[in-house]
């Protein structure tokens, strides 16, 4: 039997405002695999997103993190998931630390403080440990939400665009430790515009197009007769 770290069936969303951004969507992420979610703005990626972690509600259908239902088990899957949102946004009051120590704090984790200088150190962000969040580049931000995202060691990892707006060599540095993360057992999803990204780190892809999947398969079966960019227009804008 399959070892999944994600399962979501038939997950459909309206909003109030009457879109409607999910229609039965369905697939699986098995455990350990680095998995690409691709579609344009406004497919459905973030919703799909923000119904696993907790701020928007589904209409019907069930989400299952590590096997445990999001309903059912909602800390416990909380905690199995770390989230590295699109938007940039820190308390501008606390210090890169701080803000860190804060983190773990909201998943009752004491005496962080070791695991807190080895996530500093591997994203290059040692020499700013004291520095108040608001005087980071945009870049040293990205790296912070990382860090924020792996400091209660989750199981599964979600990046959603992780590098939009980030210079070209820390977008393959953040590539890189995404890379070995992977490599040391961390599932990780990945939205992203960035083709390149997808193709170098993802095992699978899938495509979201006006809130449904349009195909699901492996990056190499998916890109062995054509170029990804030619296969993500024909897919998410003419389907």
């Amino acid at each position: 039997m399959q070892d999944f770290a994600i399962q979501i069936e038939n997950v459909d969303k309206t909003y109030a405002s009457g879109t409607h951004a999910l229609k039965g969507i369905s697939f699986d992420i098995k455990k350990g695999e680095f998995f690409g979610l691709l579609g344009p703005n406004g497919s459905g990626k973030s919703t799909i997103i923000n119904i696993m972690s907790g701020p928007v509600k589904r209409n019907s259908g069930t989400i299952k993190i590590a096997g445990l239902d999001i309903d059912e088990n909602r800390e416990e899957t909380k905690r199995l998931l770390g989230v590295v949102p699109q938007e940039i946004s820190f308390d501008s009051f606390f210090s890169v630390n701080e803000s860190l120590l804060q983190q773990s704090g909201y998943y009752g984790i004491r005496n962080n403080q070791g695991y807190i200088d080895e996530i500093l150190e591997k994203l290059n962000l040692s020499d700013k440990k004291h520095t108040n969040t608001r005087m980071l580049s945009g870049g040293m931000r990205r790296r912070l939400l990382v860090a924020k995202a792996l400091v209660h060691k989750p199981k599964v990892l979600v990046l959603d665009e992780p590098t939009a707006g980030v210079d070209v060599e820390l977008r393959h540095n953040l590539w890189k430790y995404m890379q070995k993360l992977n490599e040391e057992g961390l599932t990780i999803l990945l939205t992203t515009h960035y083709l390149e990204e997808a193709e170098q780190l993802c095992e699978r892809l899938a495509f979201i197009s006006r809130g449904k999947i349009v195909k699901i398969d492996t990056t190499k079966n998916i890109i062995e007769n054509d170029k990804l960019e030619d296969v993500f227009i024909k897919l998410t804008y003419d389907s």
